[in-house]
């Protein structure tokens, strides 16, 4: 039993610092996780980390097992795997997933946990998350057989959604990003890739998941009429102006935001938040998605690794941390 762990909180805004966290013993229907392996998402947490959540979105961007509250200090963070150390006998031993903040071991109710499939190595697993918003994605953006679409932004999520379209037949996924070194990515995840000027137009769909306004309207220009552009930036408190004297009204282009709060309408009366994290999970056992795996660093860096994360000195798709084993000090 491990009566105190270690977890990352951000001080303020571009300051965080390792603090001490209690732990309670488990108790019935509870988990003791020690962690293995945590990821950086890194657009929400250098949002964070920037002090870029407007005051009106405090609740809404709330972490699921988040400690204080925004700006700081506050427990951050929602990609998390461990191993179960107490709890019922089917799960102890086992390698889970939860979302939980950067500490070195937590209590949780077991429901918060999903068990990582076997063929799923650990430091892969702290993508689910990240699938679990694409797979969300598609279920609002509804693709078809055969279709032309884009994805418009190379980051973490945008790279997930287009692994999974890659495998829908006859359709071609092309990302699109001003970043040229995100094109081996794209490539290894069975997509093409251009630059915004090289791009294909009058596509069936586009998904945009670059998070700033010249992206939004980059997938707009990329559509063909009666497109819908699928949403999945979060923009924090940066100002969004688009163009839309142009085709925007006369191609009857639309605008549809995704979010993985809750299951897209399309699944929500068949699937519960826990299915969508359990097909995630499933899908991870592609290897293909390690090609997002871009650096790792020690729990006891992760202070300085975050600034450098959100300044892009540390230029990550998926930056994950690595945590000491049982009696090792870091």
């Amino acid at each position: 039993m491990t009566p105190t762990a270690r977890a990352y909180w951000l001080v303020e805004p571009g300051s965080g610092e390792i603090r001490s966290a209690d732990l309670p013993d488990p108790g019935h229907g509870e988990v003791l996780v020690r962690t293995l392996v945590s990821g950086v998402s890194r657009g929400t947490e250098s949002l964070v980390f920037r002090g870029g959540v407007p005051e009106s979105q405090y609740d809404v961007m709330r972490a699921p097992f988040q400690e204080g509250e925004l700006p700081g200090p506050v427990k951050y963070g929602y990609l998390n795997v461990g191993v179960v150390e107490s709890g019922p006998t089917d799960l102890v031993g086992r390698t889970v997933f939860c979302l939980y903040p950067h500490q070195t071991a937590y209590v949780v109710p077991v429901e918060a946990v999903t068990a990582v499939p076997d063929g799923v190595p650990a430091r892969r697993a702290v993508l689910a998350g990240t699938v679990e918003t694409a797979v969300n994605a598609l279920w609002d953006a509804r693709p078809l057989l055969g279709d032309q679409v884009a994805v418009v932004g190379a980051g973490m999520v945008g790279l997930c959604v287009a692994r999974l379209l890659s495998g829908y037949p006859g359709v071609t996924v092309t990302v699109v990003d001003t970043e040229p070194t995100r094109a081996e990515a794209a490539e290894a995840l069975g997509a093409c890739f251009a630059r915004p000027h090289d791009a294909p137009r009058d596509l069936d769909l586009v998904i945009h998941a670059s998070g700033t306004s010249a992206g939004l309207q980059l997938s707009l220009d990329l559509l063909a009429a009666d497109g819908v552009v699928t949403d999945l930036s979060w923009y924090g408190d940066t100002p969004v102006e688009l163009s839309l004297g142009g085709r925007f009204h006369s191609a009857r282009l639309g605008i549809r935001a995704s979010q993985v709060g809750e299951v897209a309408r399309a699944r929500r009366g068949r699937r519960t938040p826990a299915d969508r994290m359990a097909l995630a999970l499933r899908l991870l056992e592609d290897p293909a998605f390690d090609a997002l795996l871009t650096g790792e660093s020690a729990f006891a860096e992760l202070p300085e690794v975050m600034g450098k994360l959100a300044s892009g000195s540390i230029p990550a798709l998926c930056h994950t941390i690595a945590y000491p084993g049982p009696g090792e000090a870091g």
